[in-house]
């Protein structure tokens, strides 16, 4: 019989090894992970163009997650919105072109949709990049975009290899993220940005598995979304929304 408290905060569940199949932040996690912030470099301004802008005007529908339970969890709306704008800003500073960073926005959007859980769900990543491949013209309709066959390929093949460490790539993988390179390392990079969402030291951001180089100069600008947004949420404000008074704070919307 389990003696850990409904009530038990993440932190304390995972210094215990017993963290549920659905996360849910909660005040005394936040509490640690602002009094644990790094000692990070100062962030440059940092810059979104305003099509990119334009993405974040709206949500993300509840329907495009597999387990509406993941929805609000920390695998939900808040972590894909916060990976979707931490993309943007890692495609402008990289240099990709206004196609380019759409389809990574749309790619970070939908990266972990079809999640069956919080915790290791293997094969997270190939059934999302299927669930976007057939539901393409939705997706790209809901930024207001049309899907052509080009981009669904690379926002696919990103989506497929974000949970897919670099040095466990296959032959296939490695042909596929070379014809989607730098889409998929931006998504990569920006996923593993969020991590500071995460109630151990010891799984958040690390440049070691991340091919792009303006990952560190970020890392500040991603910790205070975290922050920021996850505070928001918890003082009442809905996950769209928390995410999007974190990204005005920050100049991005």
């Amino acid at each position: 019989m389990s003696t850990t408290p409904l009530t038990a905060s993440l932190i304390d569940l995972a210094a215990r090894g017993r963290l549920p199949l659905h996360q849910h932040m909660d005040q005394a996690t936040i509490a640690w992970i602002g009094d644990n912030r790094p000692d990070l470099p100062p962030t440059p301004q940092p810059a979104m163009r305003p099509l990119s802008r334009e993405l974040f005007r709206g949500g993300l529908p509840t329907r495009w997650w597999t387990d509406p339970r993941l929805y609000t969890s920390l695998h939900g709306v808040r972590h894909a919105m916060r990976t979707a704008a931490l993309a943007a800003v890692l495609a402008e500073t990289s240099g990709l072109d206004a196609a380019d960073t759409t389809t990574t926005i749309i790619a970070a959007a939908v990266h972990d949709c079809q999640r069956h859980n919080d915790k290791d769900d293997r094969g997270h990543g190939d059934r999302a990049a299927i669930w976007l491949a057939a539901n393409a013209d939705t997706v790209w309709a809901h930024f207001g975009l049309t899907a052509t066959p080009k981009r669904i390929i690379q926002a696919a093949t990103a989506v497929r290899l974000h949970d897919v460490p670099y040095e466990a790539f296959s032959t296939d993988d490695r042909t596929d993220h070379a014809r989607a390179e730098r889409i998929t390392d931006v998504v990569k990079a920006a996923d593993a940005l969020d991590r500071y969402r995460l109630p151990k030291l010891k799984w958040w951001p690390d440049a070691r598995y991340v091919r792009e180089p303006a990952f560190d100069q970020a890392r500040g600008l991603a910790f205070d979304l975290v922050l920021v947004s996850e505070r928001a949420y918890l003082a009442g404000a809905n996950g769209i929304e928390a995410v999007r008074y974190a990204l005005a704070e920050k100049g991005l919307v």
